[in-house]
């Protein structure tokens, strides 16, 4: 989907590709807008096609049960009918906000001329959190941080190290395909949904807290892990583990551009706007006071920003542009 640098004009750039920028696209269409879609990684859906994949996500309306694959899919379906220009492998490097307009440059020389900007960038570039007992080393020698596929993992044993959903999740995933599942948090309570953790109990992993992996061993590939339990060591023997604690996020030129910042979260107001002319902000990437971070918000964010958007390119057009069932 990349090309050679060039320059583009459109209505709507939207930066990011993950699930509430693929939405943005697709409702940029609706709008009658041309539009350009960008990410800095080189290919469709964001952190749920570079992380989890495979994750079933339960927090979309209509779908009790999805898999991240499933999920990219459709809406990669639904932002085509917008026939968006997709910039791919490319990150945004300057921004120059006018009231009539923005000009926004790429590292690979990619320029874009658009109407507006829709910053729908997520957590940014994100780098996994290290596993302190285990250095780089081990990574890709039975050392992952997230999964994309289960194959890998069929038939032995596997240390999940965390206690999030994402922890959880990957548990729950494993527990069918591995030989044994164990699961070690260092605390008592974990951020996981409760539901969650009672789930895993129920698939037979094997839940361990106050533990934190002590150290690790082998000959080129993870054989078998010491564990402080509570005080206690116990050696596990595992050939794979799964340390999903979180990631670090780098915003990227955020500050550079001027935006305001919310930590590393955009502040926008109830239309989605930022502090910048015709620069709007959807999804895990905005900040205002009862924030939500859930897929859900961020397409309703991404509706209210294009909409908002398109009135500020063109302050004839009606906000509510009608319900797309009236649509021909």
């Amino acid at each position: 989907m990349t090309s050679r640098p060039h320059h583009h004009d459109v209505d709507l750039l939207v930066v990011g590709a993950g699930p509430a920028g693929l939405f943005a696209t697709y409702y940029a269409g609706f709008r009658g807008l041309s539009v350009a879609l960008a990410d800095a990684l080189p290919e469709l859906g964001g952190q749920i096609t570079a992380m989890y994949p495979h994750k079933p996500i339960r927090d979309v309306a209509g779908f009790p049960d999805i898999s991240g694959t499933d999920l990219v899919a459709g809406l990669v379906r639904q932002a085509a009918t917008a026939h968006p220009a997709y910039l791919l492998g490319r990150v945004a490097t300057t921004l120059e906000a006018r009231d009539d307009g923005v000009d926004v440059s790429f590292d690979d020389g990619t320029t874009v001329s658009a109407g507006a900007l829709l910053l729908t960038t997520g957590i940014g570039r994100f780098r996994p959190r290290p596993l302190p007992a285990a250095g780089e080393e081990w990574t890709g020698r039975g050392v992952d941080h997230f999964i994309t596929e289960a194959t890998p993992y069929a038939g032995v044993d596997v240390l999940v190290v965390g206690g999030g959903d994402s922890a959880l999740d990957w548990s729950l995933h494993l527990a069918p395909v591995a030989r044994s599942v164990t699961l070690a948090h260092r605390r008592d309570a974990f951020r996981a949904h409760a539901g969650l953790v009672a789930e895993a109990r129920a698939a037979g992993v094997e839940i361990l807290t106050q533990a934190q992996v002590a150290a690790v061993r082998g000959n080129g590939h993870v054989e078998e892990v010491d564990l402080d339990v509570a005080g206690e060591t116990r050696t596990l023997a595992v050939q794979r583990i799964v340390a999903a604690l979180g990631f670090v996020a780098d915003p990227g030129p955020l500050e550079r551009w001027g935006l305001a910042l919310d930590q590393h979260h955009v502040v926008v107001d109830s239309a989605m706007r930022t502090n910048l002319p015709r620069v709007f902000a959807a999804g895990d990437i905005t900040s205002y006071a009862g924030k939500v971070r859930l897929i859900a918000v961020g397409f309703g964010e991404a509706a209210t920003a294009v909409n908002n958007a398109a009135v500020a390119i063109d302050p004839a057009a009606h906000l509510f542009p009608g319900h797309s069932t009236d649509a021909s």
